[in-house]
């Protein structure tokens, strides 16, 4: 019996300390706003590209409010040219294209959204105030487009310009900001 009340004793001491030895986890890291992207919500039940069923054209709807579509009209756009070091700003109207000088790159100015939201294949405005501004835009070279790959728009984002850029071995292209009426 003795040595029953000691087995039991020991295998007590032994779940305890095992118990006590817990690693405790570290709690994940904390993003700081200027590191997340813009907000992008996906619908329960449907995995972020790249993740889970295969990769499927998704065709986006762009959903501009009225409230936004009547206050900006304009959006300012820099180019910098990494050849000879040149920066400029161009304001553009919304619809409008331009050339981006010394060089056969179009622009098309598309849509402008001043707190960019994606919801599935909804992408809108949150709010009518700038707390995400970004626009939709499409770049021809030599009549070719380049940029978006696929879609009617790629997003240069004022707050995040490095998410989806648009590469080019010559010039960058970023959103300063929406120009209000």
């Amino acid at each position: 019996m003795r040595k029953f009340t000691i087995l039991i004793s020991i295998t007590i001491l032994l779940f305890a300390l095992g118990a006590c030895k817990k690693k405790d986890e570290p709690a994940p890291a904390q993003k700081s706003p200027m590191q997340q992207g813009p907000i992008v919500e996906e619908p329960s039940g449907t995995p972020p590209p790249g993740h889970g069923a295969p990769a499927q054209k998704t065709e986006f709807q762009v959903v501009v409010p009225p409230e936004v579509s009547g206050m900006w009209s304009k959006v300012t756009v820099v180019v910098d040219d990494k050849k000879t070091s040149k920066r400029q700003e161009f304001t553009l109207k919304v619809g409008d294209e331009f050339n981006i000088p010394d060089s056969n790159l179009t622009v098309k100015i598309g849509p402008f959204l001043p707190d960019f939201k994606m919801n599935g294949t909804v992408i809108t405005s949150s709010s009518n105030e700038p707390n995400n501004p970004s626009v939709g835009v499409a770049i021809f070279e030599g009549g070719a487009r380049v940029f978006p790959p696929s879609g009617q728009w790629g997003w240069l984002y004022a707050k995040f310009p490095a998410i989806h850029a648009f590469q080019h071995e010559r010039f960058t292209l970023a959103l300063k900001e929406g120009v209000r009426n």
